[in-house]
């Protein structure tokens, strides 16, 4: 079972390559069950090489698209409204099932859904009001 953190399901389509701990793993077949994926994988035959790569995170090459907000450049970013105000960085991004959540370094979690715009290092949001506390923001 395949637990796949992206919105890009093209990831799984056959003949697609995933790198896992060990190197590349081509996509023979897969299919969605229960909010999860069943995938075989050329050369993992046995239960065993199967069991091998329990829990291991598998990665594929970027996809080329300036509208995507990829975690590797959310984490670290600054984290501004369109005012101008900052409200520290981006510590993690969490996969929750409505909206990821940008946690701040202050713990502060803000849903993907209000980031309005995106550059290297700095990530824009407009939450509703009350969202981000006064007390936390800086000029």
């Amino acid at each position: 079972m395949v637990t796949l953190v992206t919105d890009r399901v093209e990831r799984l389509a056959p003949g697609s390559v995933l790198h896992g701990p060990d190197g590349p793993l081509e996509v023979v077949a897969s299919k969605p069950f229960k909010h999860r994926w069943i995938v075989d994988f050329a050369g993992v035959a046995s239960r065993e090489a199967a069991d091998a790569l329990h829990g291991a995170t598998l990665s594929a090459e970027p996809v080329d698209d300036p509208d995507a907000l990829w975690v590797h450049e959310l984490i670290g970013a600054e984290v501004v409204t369109p005012d101008g105000r900052t409200w520290g960085e981006v510590a993690s991004v969490l996969d929750a099932p409505a909206s990821d959540l940008l946690e701040l370094d202050d713990g502060t979690l803000v849903p993907v859904v209000f980031v309005v715009d995106h550059r290297p290092g700095q990530v824009v949001v407009d939450p509703p009001e009350g969202l981000l506390g006064e007390e936390s923001a800086s000029t």
